[in-house]
Order: structure tokens, then sequence, then C-alpha cells
């Protein structure tokens, strides 16, 4: 790993972790104010709404203003939202700092992965540097949380008083801050040269190729997951009447396992291959969301949280890598911005269909049926191979 790379892993740990802690603070605040399951999913599905949007707009200005910028706006609109809800630690001020840190961690996401896949040369170090580069989102998913539970428990002076969600948001405000220090050094790389005369195409155009769409699929299958665990770990915490430390700790466990499978990835990059690692991973969430429901302690819920961190933490530097390889370079922040939007797309929809299903059929059966849709879905990953 270079130190370039290196300074920009951490700038998206603080980033991201801004994102990741809010994104758990929000919704116990929330509970604790008597907002129902439901309001919990329209709350935790503000934190992709804004990316939808700005998805595809983000892409085309990294295509053509390259790194910097696009991570400047992040920070500002990242150290606003969580400001808000340090100074309104209301409901719909919430719901404003999700719009605006889930908005800015996804700028952000697309102009350093676009960076890192133009600085990298051939399928092999795609996979490695991308293996490195997701090592901060899993880890941003244990500090976010985990330092936002710390804060929330032993902060706050009195026990129903809201001093302690103040401190979380105020920690979670600061750290983007860090994050412009640390890309500021960062050289931009020479703008991609567009022929003359050139029509502009369309991103969607990108949706013809029968690779992409298949990669999009597995992409959502697989985001998917992470949604259910994120919005399933809070409420099942609650209710079982665990902790909010704990509870940050059991997502925690999620990111630390992510962040070990990515560290060992890296050094097995000439082993692996794309679409194997992608039906492997598919098959064991589909058994993990199984048997997940049956975890009935605090301890349960962390093993399962671990073994799906392993899984999971294998698929996001395999997608980048593929997605490298069948888009064109001048186009790689559009097809960026596309999968972002797509996935967010679905983010947006599934966590208040998560809440909806949770109050008719329960929480196991959100597990189940995702663990379902997931494992049918594995067909997509195989087919992958002959691309």
């Amino acid at each position: 790993m270079t130190p370039e790379l290196a300074r920009l892993i951490l700038a998206q740990v603080c980033l991201h972790a801004c994102m990741a802690g809010t994104r758990m603070a929000a919704p116990l605040l929330a509970l604790r104010e008597g907002y129902s399951p439901a309001a919990v999913g329209v709350l935790l599905a503000m934190f992709a709404l804004t990316q939808v949007f700005l998805a595809l707009p983000a892409g085309r200005f990294a295509d053509r203003h390259g790194l910097k910028r696009p991570i400047g706006y992040s920070v500002m609109a990242a150290v606003l939202g969580a400001g808000l809800a340090v100074a309104f630690p209301v409901f719909p001020m919430l719901c404003l700092a999700a719009l605006l840190t889930g908005g800015a961690t996804g700028v952000a996401v697309i102009s350093l992965q676009r960076h890192v896949g133009r600085a990298a040369a051939g399928a092999l170090q795609l996979r490695r540097v991308f293996s490195w580069l997701s090592i901060g989102p899993a880890v941003s998913n244990f500090i976010g949380p985990f330092t936002a539970g710390l804060l929330i428990d032993h902060a706050g002076a009195l026990p129903n008083s809201t001093t302690g969600y103040r401190a979380a948001f105020l920690l979670m405000a600061v750290l983007p801050l860090a994050s412009w220090l640390l890309v500021r050094p960062t050289r931009e790389l020479p703008p991609v040269v567009v022929e003359p005369g050139s029509t502009p195409a369309s991103a969607w155009d990108l949706l013809r190729d029968p690779a992409f769409r298949r990669l999009m699929l597995v992409n959502w299958f697989l985001s998917s997951c992470w949604d259910v665990h994120t919005f399933v770990v809070p409420v099942l915490g609650f209710e079982k009447g665990i902790s909010a430390s704990v509870i940050g700790s059991i997502l925690g466990a999620f990111a630390v396992a992510a962040a070990v499978i990515r560290m060992v990835m890296p050094l097995l990059a000439a082993h692996l291959r794309e679409w194997r690692v992608m039906v492997g991973a598919m098959l064991m969430t589909a058994v993990l969301f199984g048997v997940y429901p049956f975890m009935g302690t605090a301890l349960g819920m962390g093993v399962c949280s671990v073994l799906l961190g392993f899984a999971l933490g294998t698929v996001q530097p395999m997608i980048m890598s593929m997605l490298h390889q069948i888009t064109p370079e001048a186009r790689h922040g559009e097809a960026l911005g596309l999968r972002l939007m797509a996935i967010n797309a679905s983010s947006v929809l599934m966590p208040m269909l998560f809440g909806t299903m949770g109050a008719v059929i329960g929480i196991a059966g959100v597990f189940w049926a995702t663990g379902a849709v997931v494992g049918a879905g594995a067909r997509a990953a195989w087919l992958l191979k002959n691309d």
C-alpha cells in the first residue's frame, strides 16, 4: 500500500464514520422518543435518498473535476448535517442530518473510487487497491457506531437527557474535517481525453451491456443484505433490552470482520476470481440469514454478525474491480454513479419495506425472505464467469 492510498483510506474512514455513527445514533434516539419501527425505517431510508438523486451528477462531476472538489463539498455537507443534529436533536432534524451525511458520503465514495481505479494498472492491481480501499468503510462502520454508542451511554448527565446523543453527533461533525486535511496533499490525475466531436452518451446506455446489468443485480442483492442487518440489529436489540453500547458493538463486530477479511484479500488477490467470490458470499449470506433469528442473546447475534461480515466483506472489492474492467475509462465516474444510484434507490425503499414486513411477519420473516432472494440471486453471479 502506498502512502497516498493510505491517506485516502483514512480520509474515507473519517467521512464515512460520520455517516455510520449518525445512522446508529439517530434511530436509537427516535426509538427512545417513542417512534415506531416503521418511522425508524423511514429515517434510515433518508441516508440513501440524497444519493439516489446525486449519484449520477456526482459521477459526471468527478469525471470533469477529479478528486478534491467533490470531497470538499462532501465535507461541508457532512459537518452541516451532524451539526444540525447537535443543535436540534428532534426527528425532523434527524431526517435532514441523514440526508446530508448520507449524500456527502455517496459523493465522496464515487470520487475516491474513481481516482483509485484510474491510478491502478491491470486486473490484479485493481483487485488489490479496491481490497485496500474497501477496508475504509469496514473500519468506519466500527468506529462510528462504537464511539457513538459509548458517548450515548456515558456522556449523558441524566438517564433520559439528550446530552449523550448530542455528544455523539458532535464527534460525528468533527470527523469529516480530518478527511479534508488528508485529501489536500493528493495530486490530481490527468483528465481523460475525449475525442473531439464525439457524441456524449447517456449513462443509461451502460445498462445495454449484459455483464454490467448482471453486476448491478448482484450488487443490489448484496447491498440489501447490509440494509437488513443495519435495520434489524438496532430494532432487535432494543426489543431485547440491549444497551446502546452493546448494539454498537454488535454492528462493530460486523465491521471488524469485514475489515479483517479485506486486509487478507490483497495478499490473495492473484488467486481470487471475482465471480467465484460473489457466488460464495451470496450462498453463505443466505444460510446465515436463515439462522440469525434463532440467536436470542447478544453473544449469538455477535457471532452471526461476525460471520456475515466475513461473507459480505469480500464482495465490494470484487464488484469494483469488475466494474472498472467492463466500463470505458472516460465513463468510470458515470458507471460508479449509476451503481450507487441503483443500490441507494433500493436502500430508500427497503428499510421502509423492512419496517412494514417486521410489523406484519416479524423480524424473523425479514431475515428469511431476504436470505431466500439472495440465495436465488447467486445464479446471476455465476453467469459473470463468462464476462
